[in-house]
């Protein structure tokens, strides 16, 4: 089977992880770093094993060998980097957030289906074995009919650039809030009625933690929690009739298990051949591109989409705002 090459924008922490993921597998490999330093590039090529490094991101989306660039700079650039890519037509995966607010998601939709370019959103959490499975098990009704979800995602980043900066598209939101936001989306839907929250704002005025809690049509709640100010469980847990599903890790599920009558009943583990999880969405790009599909079933475009929108809506109820927005 030919590599599949995979051309990194960005030189961070979250590049470095990306190439350590894909360094031991077969038929993947980073085949191109670019960074708008050329010494950061190369220094990054030589850690990793690297064969191309470039100075400047327009270079390497125009190198015929890179089957997918993976947008690895802040949120603020998303939209100018994997706008780049796709005029030049190369399949992009965006790293979480898509972009900086609903109208970037809009114009970067447009233009890569326009132009026929596959695209999709790098919220690893989708593209998880274990994360599939939390639905089957719904879907078959172990824990009888589902009624409530509580998730919560926190870490300590309160001094982090990213998180405080404005012009970086910063606060919980963006960062981790996204990750609640699709968990709940994963499991009970998008069909909400009622969105209520709270937030506690930083002295840059970016959200450092908040409570989100969504009504269904169902009747179905969602009371969701992401904070850049404390360390916590992680955990999402699923309530129904007969039992309650609890993940560990919402973000990076690890541990499912699965109660009937207050007791364990069965468990499943992340994968043993599992690297950091970044590989599962790498994998679907490539099914997907080879397929000549534009998007993924398991994070369309939609719903990309719709929890910009569902983003932007919290934002301006909390008066956090970015350069970039209208």
């Amino acid at each position: 089977m030919k590599t599949f090459k995979v051309g990194i924008i960005g030189a961070g922490w979250i590049a470095q992880k990306m190439a350590n993921t894909l360094a031991p597998l077969c038929d993947f490999e980073v085949g191109a770093i670019a960074s708008r330093s050329l010494e950061k590039s190369q220094n990054f090529a030589r850690q990793f094993g690297i064969a191309k490094a470039y100075g400047s991101y327009e270079e390497m989306v125009c190198d015929k060998d890179i089957d997918l660039v993976y947008i690895a700079t802040p949120h603020s650039h998303h939209f100018e980097h994997a706008m780049l890519a796709i005029k030049h037509g190369k399949p992009v995966l965006v790293e979480k957030a898509f972009t900086a607010n609903a109208n970037q998601a809009e114009k970067l939709l447009e233009t890569a289906r326009r132009k026929n370019v596959f695209i999709t959103e790098a919220i690893w959490t989708r593209y998880m074995p274990l994360s599939l499975k939390i639905k089957e098990l719904l879907d078959s009704g172990v824990i009888g009919e589902p009624r409530l979800l509580t998730a919560t995602l926190c870490y300590m980043m309160e001094n982090k650039p990213r998180i405080i900066r404005a012009d970086l598209c910063g606060g919980a939101l963006l960062d981790l809030g996204v990750y609640v936001l699709n968990f709940a989306r994963m499991y009970f839907g998008k069909d909400i009625t009622k969105m209520i929250s709270n937030v506690q704002l930083g002295p840059e005025g970016m959200d450092m933690q908040e409570c989100i809690s969504l009504s269904y049509s169902n009747g179905r709640m969602a009371n969701l929690q992401a904070g850049a100010l404390c360390l916590n469980d992680r955990q999402g847990i699923i309530n129904g009739t007969e039992g309650y599903i609890r993940v560990d890790n919402v973000n990076c599920p690890e541990l499912v298990e699965v109660y009937r009558d207050y007791k364990l009943v069965d468990s499943f583990h992340k994968p043993d051949d599992m690297i950091t999880g970044y590989e599962y969405q790498v994998m679907e790009c490539r099914r997907c591109i080879e397929n000549g599909l534009t998007e993924s079933h398991l994070m369309p475009h939609n719903e990309t989409l719709s929890i910009m929108r569902q983003m932007d809506s919290l934002r301006k109820e909390w008066g956090v705002k970015y350069p970039y927005d209208v």
